[in-house]
């Protein structure tokens, strides 16, 4: 036995030590510059404020709409008449270009029946995105082919289940997450 070999292996150990206290170091260095970054990348305390909204709809009556304006888009609030909840459950589903009910309170792929699209049961709320599903247009009201609503950009047609009819639109315009939270208040998000 060498007497160096006890001092090479005590040498090596130390040496060892000081490579992963420096590898130690760089990482927590490292997150920190890093860190930063990855956090502005989060939503802003506005983003986040408008993730859910609450809205009174103890004014809208029936055959009226409230539209508001939730994440930067239109939202469209409409109470119902009951020719025009007749009107969309008398639709054959087997007929519609776009046979999903768009909604994401069920998840999945609902067929697109007015009773998946609605808010409640009775239908008489509708809550959808106010946005075009084709270019991204506002469609108006109470207008087009089906007595729901149109988009004069390029000539789509929605029932009044904010169904696509007729036109270049591919999908039904989207049913956003809403509840009642209490018989006046609907909340999004």
């Amino acid at each position: 036995m060498h007497p160096v070999s006890h001092a090479e292996e005590h040498q090596g150990t130390r040496r060892d030590f000081i490579y992963y206290a420096t590898a130690g170091a760089g990482a927590v260095a490292t997150g920190a510059a890093v860190w930063p970054l990855v956090n502005q990348m989060n939503p802003s305390a506005d983003v986040k404020a408008l993730a859910s909204i609450r809205v009174d709809v103890s004014g809208v009556e029936p055959g009226t709409q409230l539209t508001v304006l939730w994440q930067g888009k239109p939202v469209f609030i409409r109470a119902r008449t009951q020719s025009e909840i007749d009107a969309a459950r008398a639709v054959d589903v087997a007929t519609l270009p776009d046979q999903n009910a768009e909604n994401e309170n069920l998840g999945g792929e609902a067929p697109a029946t007015d009773e998946n699209r609605a808010l409640t049961e009775d239908g008489v709320w509708l809550v959808q995105m106010g946005v075009c599903t084709h270019l991204g247009c506002v469609p108006l009201g109470e207008s087009g082919d089906f007595g729901g609503w149109f988009c004069p950009c390029h000539g789509s047609h929605y029932d009044t289940a904010g169904r696509i009819r007729k036109g270049p639109a591919p999908r039904n315009l989207p049913v956003p997450v809403a509840e009642f939270v209490d018989a006046t208040t609907i909340k999004l998000g």
